[in-house]
């Protein structure tokens, strides 16, 4: 298993994470499996978005003697009410809730505090100045929590939340073909067939700059929704018009901007496993560039997807790299001391880019990347 920084937060969280979705399924029969094959195979990040009482007692009982080899990202705001699951923003729902979740898991605090399904700016200038924030950096500062995070589906509103400083980890749903749709406050549009009749070209602006802005502010990104509920995965149901491989659709997710760890949403252990074949998958194998070059109704035409397929460079580039820091500074409009330092340490410059073309002739995109190297040298001195 590799692991990452997530972001600022000084936690290093393994590149596949586990969703709570088959804690929860099969009346928590698979819970202790479950947890033993995350264990087995390094897995130490989870995500508890569920407040089902049921699960977070029986992972409570699975935690024992183990809780310390793991990352918890538990969701403030969601709630039990009714035999149901409800996100809330009620201030005493909301201490309820994290108060049971501390008792159920048998745990005195939480790695990340995720502030539930925030989708509209409305709904952030909200939780930014009410009682919900001020409450999760109580939390923070009582060491109940180690750092706050977001979750969201709408760039927009969570451009704000980061911009603000007040969040350390944002869990954003990241696909290619999520990527491709517009701000917007109903995430149900996000897998609306009537979204991908159209042909439809390159990443949502919003969406490059969100990333972008995550990577520049230290802001960690664990993802969602990598296989889009499962519809990438079939052929039938994949808004694209062709399924992708779930190792397609997490390496897609991996090579994004500050993204530390997808979230599985395992339902089986086969499931799981099939996401765990990504560590041991080989390159063609995790390749997704000549797949959604594929797809008949998407174009990513001039857009680097940082995949890799313009390596290796004769002059030892690492030329994905290069123009990942040259779009940073671009969506800055300058250079950021960051990405300054960051640049600063790749063992080959784009000034030693002899515009060979080789890198051009390999991408499956169409990007310009000889021009790209020369921008650079320009942007970064050298």
């Amino acid at each position: 298993m590799n692991y990452r920084e997530l972001g600022r937060t000084g936690l290093m969280v393994s590149e596949i994470g586990l969703g709570c979705e088959g804690l929860v399924d099969h009346d928590g029969a698979l819970v202790g499996p479950l947890m033993d094959a995350a264990e087995s195979a390094g897995i130490n990040c989870l995500d508890l978005y569920s407040p089902d009482p049921k699960m977070r007692s029986q992972l409570g009982k699975a935690l024992k003697g183990r809780r310390n080899r793991f990352v918890l990202q538990a969701h403030l705001c969601t709630v039990w009410k009714d035999d149901q699951y409800k996100r809330t923003r009620d201030i005493t729902e909301v201490k309820a809730g994290f108060e049971d979740l501390l008792s159920r898991l048998e745990t005195n605090h939480i790695e990340i505090g995720m502030i539930h399904y925030v989708d509209s700016l409305s709904d952030w200038e909200a939780v930014k100045n009410g009682p919900v924030m001020a409450y999760a950096q109580t939390l923070k500062s009582e060491g109940r929590i180690g750092c706050i995070g977001l979750s969201s589906h709408n760039p927009e509103a969570a451009i704000a939340a980061v911009e603000s400083g007040r969040i350390d980890v944002l869990m954003f749903s990241v696909n290619p073909c999520y990527d491709l749709q517009p701000a917007g406050e109903d995430c149900e549009a996000l897998w609306s067939s009537a979204n991908y009749e159209k042909p439809l070209t390159n990443m949502d602006p919003q969406r490059a700059a969100l990333y972008e802005l995550c990577e520049r502010k230290g802001v960690g990104i664990t993802v969602m929704k990598a296989f889009g509920g499962g519809d990438l995965l079939n052929e039938k149901l994949s808004p694209a018009g062709r399924a992708l491989t779930a190792c397609q659709c997490l390496h897609y997710a991996l090579t994004r901007p500050a993204v530390a760890s997808v979230m599985v949403g395992a339902h089986t252990l086969e499931e799981l496993n099939a996401s765990l074949s990504y560590e041991t998958a080989s390159d063609e194998e995790r390749d997704y560039a000549a797949a959604l070059a594929s797809f008949p109704k998407i174009s990513w035409v001039g857009h680097c997807m940082y995949c890799g397929h313009c390596a290796p460079c004769p002059q030892g580039i690492d030329v994905a790299s290069v123009t990942k820091f040259l779009n940073l500074a671009r969506a800055q409009g300058r250079v950021p001391e960051t990405v300054r330092e960051h640049y600063a340490v790749l063992p080959h410059k784009a000034d030693e880019c002899i515009g060979c073309g080789a890198c051009t002739g390999r991408c499956p995109f169409g990007v310009d990347a000889v021009a790209n190297m020369s921008e650079a040298a320009r942007v970064f001195g050298r």
